[in-house]
């Protein structure tokens, strides 16, 4: 094995030495397979992988080969890198979304995004574990548990610090250098709040700018993929691969004529100069001391960088747009009675209504948490025409966009709003819109925090541009303090 350091190192350092030969992707993929098997069930028993690709090695092998003969596909060129457990791959892994109702579910096909990842050259390392049903499934169930992956830890503060979710696993693991990078999904919080947690880079893509194909859903307005990283660059570079226009996706049809090529092109040091940030104090209305000390030094940098930050703005009727999750609960049984009858035969769960009943003949061990999220969605008519439906769509969009994010950016001529962790998480998913979160500190507990950017559709590079000045500027992110052992 190699005795360059591979530790806690970035897409391009990586690339970088396979380049120069000093380690290979096999090594890598070792490396992290080391790191995994210790602090994964052993160790710290993070939980955050629940399945590793036994093609790994093998995808490494061929990678390093077409190396040596034509030199890398691109960045991701060897490259390992997690999947979340709701992501279709058509390998020896299964697809579960943490259920065990599906964890003898092999999907018959790569979701888009996999394939986009398989044809840069990227090594799909494993899959990262998640709260179920991308926590669409009880009231009150912790993040990070899934029935399937047990309860994934944040490796700050294992079993002490909430590891956000629901793309626990994908946050833990590159907080824990499992890997360098991971795909998480989003709803409405579930890559800002992990991200935010374990100090990572998350970017919560506009809706439609990645393929949903082959994604298990909750929710056919609000569902999207993203990087989740610990460089804002990184996270770009594998937003670049995923990003594209699906034909088998309508949502991606939006996207063309506004999918870079490249969106690490603007990143700059001098992002943030002349930059106009609004900052909507009901987004700090539930901190503590600490942690509006850490947004209050936050604001600071971004003056000192040559931003205008414009404090005390106000959404319209907050209560009543942000409260509201009717759309979710009608679109999960249409989106995912979709997505089952599309499984392969070997696969008995069919419906949403074979998913509780197969948790009901098991439910000390299934149902620790409840399925009420499950219940109530089973309950609607899975047709989208309950005029409650109708409504909530219409007026969840009429209130995030038109209504506030729209009004703000337009009346102030905003750049972008911040927000502190995923407090902003839930209009920009009822608009669709994107949000990049950038590790700020850390609280009087030791919790990591993010500065969120959250701008209109499409406005992903500007966000990175923000996110990547203001990461410069204050180069937060610590590596948390796990043991591994040596290696001789």
């Amino acid at each position: 094995m190699s005795q360059v350091s591979m530790d806690q190192q970035s897409i391009e350092e990586l690339q970088q030495s396979m380049q120069k030969g000093e380690f290979s992707a096999v090594e890598l993929t070792l490396e992290y397979m080391r790191k995994i098997g210790e602090n994964n069930q052993q160790g710290a028993s993070l939980a955050a992988v629940i399945e590793i690709n036994p093609d790994a090695l093998f995808l490494a092998e061929a990678m390093d080969r077409e190396r040596h003969r034509t030199g890398p596909r691109g960045s991701l060129h060897g490259i390992p890198v997690l999947i979340k457990d709701n992501i279709n791959t058509a390998d020896a892994m299964h697809t579960s979304a943490g259920s065990m109702a599906l964890a003898k579910s092999y999907a018959g096909y790569d979701a888009f995004l996999v394939r986009k990842l398989r044809a840069a050259g990227a090594i799909l390392l494993g899959k990262t574990n998640l709260t179920e049903w991308a926590n669409f499934m009880a009231d009150h169930m912790p993040n990070g548990y899934s029935s399937r992956g047990g309860q994934t830890l944040n490796p700050y503060g294992p079993g002490r610090l909430d590891v956000g979710g629901s793309s626990a696993g994908s946050g833990s693991a590159i907080a824990a250098d499992f890997a360098t990078a991971a795909i998480g999904t989003e709803t409405s919080g579930s890559i800002l709040s992990p991200s935010s947690q374990n100090s990572l880079v998350g970017i919560k893509p506009t809706v439609g700018l990645v393929s949903r194909r082959g994604i298990i859903p909750i929710a056919y307005s609000q569902d999207t993929a993203g990087p989740m990283t610990r460089t804002v660059r990184d996270a770009a570079l594998l937003l670049n691969v995923i990003a594209g226009v699906d034909p088998d996706d309508a949502a991606t049809l939006t996207s063309q004529g506004q999918i870079l090529d490249d969106y690490t092109a603007g990143l700059t040091p001098e992002g943030l100069n002349r930059a106009r940030i609004g900052v909507v104090k009901q987004f700090f209305s539930q901190l503590n001391d600490s942690q509006n000390q850490l947004m209050q030094a936050a604001f600071d940098v971004l003056r000192k960088q040559g931003a205008i930050v414009i404090e005390d703005l106000e959404l319209i009727d907050p209560e009543e747009g942000d409260a509201g999750y009717e759309v979710l609960i009608y679109e999960f049984k249409s989106a995912l009675n979709a997505y089952l009858k599309e499984l392969p035969h070997h696969v008995s769960i069919r419906s949403l209504q074979d998913v509780i009943r197969f948790n009901e003949k098991d439910p000390e061990r299934l149902l620790k948490f409840g399925q009420q999220m499950l219940l109530r969605a089973e309950a609607t008519s899975g047709t989208l025409t309950d005029a409650e439906y109708l409504n909530a769509r219409r007026r969840d969009l009429h209130w995030s966009r038109q209504q506030n994010l729209d009004r703000l950016m337009a009346e102030h001529s905003l750049d972008a709003l911040v927000s502190p962790g995923y407090f902003a998480s839930s209009i920009a998913a009822k608009a669709g819109y994107p949000s990049v979160t950038v590790p700020a500190g850390y609280d009087d507990e030791g919790m990591p925090w993010g500065l969120t950017f959250t701008g209109c559709a499409f406005s992903e590079a500007r966000l990175l541009q923000l996110a990547y000045a203001y990461e410069q500027a204050t180069l937060h992110r610590q590596a948390p303090k796990l043991s591994y052992r040596s290696e001789n």
